[in-house]
């Protein structure tokens, strides 16, 4: 972890979520309830970015999943979503995770260059996956 990217608890759940609120529509937008349940899930773990920045993963048998990720607006293009994302990929390797799995919308152009950049492969397709009616693509990447 970096001096920014610290785990996150439950005290942290209305940080998590206001964070998340600023980064997703509404309907798409965890509450703290939502956090507060996620981080208590063994499996889960939670990290949060001083700069603005969250991200959920969790670990099932050897396979890692990055549930959410969300940056400020003030937090953007400024290595938040790297710094979560390189914490969260050394996280679920510690656990014993070998390949990582997540969904990005097509059109999130940012995090899907982020991804690209990490190594992240489409795997799938998700029909009607956002609330709004959108695809969801899966993303792979094999972990070293």
């Amino acid at each position: 972890m970096t001096a920014a990217v610290q785990p996150a608890t439950p005290a942290h759940a209305a940080a998590l979520a206001a964070i998340h609120a600023t980064a997703f529509p509404p309907a798409e937008a965890w509450g703290v309830d939502a956090m507060s349940v996620q981080l208590d899930l063994a499996s889960t773990f939670g990290l949060i970015d001083a700069r603005g920045g969250m991200l959920m993963g969790r670990v099932a048998a050897d396979e890692g999943e990055v549930r959410t990720v969300a940056v400020a607006p003030a937090g953007r293009r400024q290595g938040v979503g790297t710094a979560l994302l390189r914490a969260a990929l050394a996280e679920i390797r510690a656990r014993g995770g070998r390949a990582v799995f997540l969904e990005v919308a097509p059109g999130n152009s940012a995090a899907r260059a982020l991804y690209e950049r990490f190594g992240f492969v489409e795997v799938g397709r998700r029909r009607g996956y956002y609330a709004d009616g959108g695809d969801a693509l899966v993303l792979r990447m094999k972990l070293p």
